[in-house]
């Protein structure tokens, strides 16, 4: 090769080498900007980062995602994937992913949709919460203490959320789909807590301050029955809750709410009440229909023959219902002339028709008073006429009492002897002493009560009363004999004839004698005392031995004067003598029995119990 063409090879070789250089150089610069690009777009990307991507494969186990990044990012088909196992997406679909890490071990973008769901979830969360905006969702499961509910994720609906009132059935809300609101949520724990009652309860105030303007008392308006009780019936009013009280439910009788209204019912009520500031509604259900009561009388007079339905039975009556509203009262002692009745039920059941006689009404008290005995003559109207007082009748005995005897004459008609008219002369403490059930015996009528049904008897009238005339046979000043038969703290009872006994008031004894009257007197002694007084009227006798005492002294002394005649010796010599006569008595009686205890200050003999117990009143 020649020169020049070495020349032109080597200027050809350096243009060659210029060219490739120059091309290098391009391509680094090219590269160099790539990488700078590529570097900016994962820097744009962080991890936890929901990005844009293409679905660019399907297979059966993946989808392939290009998110821009240098590979693409495989996704589990499951994520795709609904309840039936239909997939979700195609290709060339546009998607939400979140990328977990930028390569696995394979140099793979690691994707995931579930996740980016998620993360979109809670931004929509926590805007819900922040703007106090509503999040829907569906009750999946019922858990501890409440619902789990979807809202995208898992949310805890507690019990007390649920509704307004309790819940006691949360099952049935399962599958159902209902707007909630977020009380609070914590993003890193994964935990939020809605409720439904929150929004129920702002409704429920919108509509009730719109129902409070619209409701007058009188007015008459629809309402659903939410809650039974024992005293009455709870009906939304349109966000109001009134009270329909068991008393306004019927003008009848109604024993429990249930009987007339069932949970969910809607009626028609009318207002009886209000207070709009407590937002308190009254309601009535019998104001819908007229008052019986309003005519009553009219319908029941006096003396008027009805009959009724037992609807009730107490311990002191029958109530009978008339009408619807309307019930009557036949008390127990309405029922029977003669049979004493203890408790209705021996005589009528629920349930049974009866009939009774209007005795009074008062429709202010919204009162009819009913009787059966009326329905039948009165037996005491003839017993009087029958048995007029002085009559001396027979019976039997039909109960002994502490106070008396029950003699049985007619049918239902029993006579009382009391204990104080068995006898004149025995003191019976108690009438068993002398009768037994069942026994006959005579006795004559002293008394009947109509009106209070009451008949006394008497046995000792049958004799002659031994106190009657008494003042002939005895009078004040007579020295009289009798036995002893009681002794008293207060004095000694004296028996002068049989049935007529005196006392000897402490008073009236000579207490030089003896400290005590057990040990101046026993039971069946026979004492002499001085009569000072006589109450035939009160069958009292006053009897003094002071005063016997005092007049044999007179006498002894009289005596003593008589003898003497004119041997000089003075009335007060004589006087004195009895007197130290008397206190050697007392001296010797003192030391042989143990000094008698202090005594009381004695009555009058005025004061001292009567001889014989005073009769109460007779009742039959």
């Amino acid at each position: 090769m020649d020169k020049g063409e070495v020349m032109v090879q080597e200027q050809t070789n350096q243009q060659t080498t210029d060219i490739s250089q120059d091309a290098r150089e391009d391509w680094e610069a090219s590269y160099d900007d790539m990488t700078r690009l590529y570097e900016e777009t994962l820097r744009d990307i962080q991890e936890g980062e929901v990005v844009k991507g293409t679905v660019v494969k399907i297979t059966p186990d993946y989808v392939l995602v290009d998110v821009g990044y240098k590979s693409e990012g495989q996704i589990p088909i499951e994520e795709f994937q609904n309840d039936e196992g239909d997939i979700s997406v195609q290709e060339n679909d546009q998607i939400e992913v979140l990328l977990e890490r930028r390569e696995d071990e394979d140099g793979l973008v690691v994707l995931s949709k579930s996740k980016a769901d998620q993360a979109r979830v809670w931004d929509i969360i926590g805007k819900a919460y922040d703007n106090n905006q509503l999040i829907e969702g569906k009750v999946i499961s019922r858990i501890k203490g409440g619902l789990s509910v979807d809202i995208g994720v898992r949310a805890f609906l507690p019990g007390s959320q649920i509704d307004l009132h309790p819940v006691r059935d949360m099952d049935r809300m399962i599958g159902q789909v209902f707007k909630f609101k977020i009380l609070k949520y914590n993003k890193k724990r994964g935990n939020i807590v809605i409720s439904r009652r929150a929004i129920l309860e702002e409704e429920r105030e919108h509509l009730r301050s719109d129902t409070l303007k619209k409701l007058e008392e009188g007015s008459i308006v629809d309402g659903t029955i939410k809650n039974i009780t024992d005293y009455g019936v709870f009906i939304d009013l349109g966000g109001v809750d009134g009270l329909l009280h068991i008393t306004d439910m019927s003008w009848g009788r109604v024993n429990h709410p249930s009987e007339l209204f069932t949970l969910g019912e809607t009626i028609k009520v009318k207002v009886i009440g209000m207070d709009k500031e407590k937002g308190r509604v009254s309601l009535g259900f019998k104001q819908l229909s007229p008052d019986p009561w309003t005519n009553a009388e009219e319908k029941y007079p006096v003396g008027k023959r009805l009959k009724g339905k037992v609807v009730s039975l107490t311990n002191y009556g029958i109530f009978v219902e008339l009408e619807k509203g309307i019930e009557g009262l036949i008390h127990i002692s309405e029922i029977s002339w003669i049979k004493k009745i203890r408790h209705p039920s021996q005589v009528v059941s629920m349930g049974e028709e009866v009939e009774g006689v209007v005795l009074s009404v008062d429709s202010a008290k919204r009162r009819i008073s009913l009787g059966i005995k009326q329905l039948e003559p009165n037996p005491w109207t003839i017993v009087r006429e029958k048995y007029p007082v002085g009559t001396v009748i027979e019976g039997t005995i039909k109960n002994i009492t502490d106070f008396g005897l029950f003699v049985g004459l007619d049918e239902g008609i029993d006579g009382l002897v009391h204990i104080s008219d068995l006898s004149w002369f025995k003191k019976i403490k108690h009438p068993g002493e002398l009768y037994k059930k069942g026994q006959k015996i005579q006795a004559i009528v002293l008394n009947i009560d109509e009106k209070n049904e009451r008949f006394s008897l008497g046995v000792k009238q049958l004799e002659k009363d031994p106190w009657e005339g008494i003042s002939y046979k005895y009078h004040s000043g007579q020295i009289v004999e009798g036995k002893v038969t009681n002794i008293t703290d207060f004095g000694i009872f004296l028996e002068l004839d049989e049935g007529i006994e005196g006392l000897i008031h402490i008073s009236e004894i000579d207490r030089q004698k003896s400290g005590k009257l057990s040990d101046f007197a026993k039971p069946g002694d026979r004492l002499r005392a001085l009569i000072i007084n006589l109450d035939e009227r009160d069958r009292k006798i006053g009897l003094s031995l002071k005063e016997l005492d005092e007049e044999n002294e007179k006498s002894e002394v009289a005596s003593y004067m008589a003898q003497q005649g004119r041997q000089g010796t003075s009335l007060g010599e004589i006087l004195e003598q009895k007197d130290s006569a008397r206190s050697e008595a007392a001296e010797s009686n003192a030391s042989s029995s143990p000094e008698p205890a202090e005594e009381p200050a004695s009555p009058s003999p005025e004061d001292a119990p009567e001889t014989t117990s005073d009769k109460p009143e007779n009742q039959a």
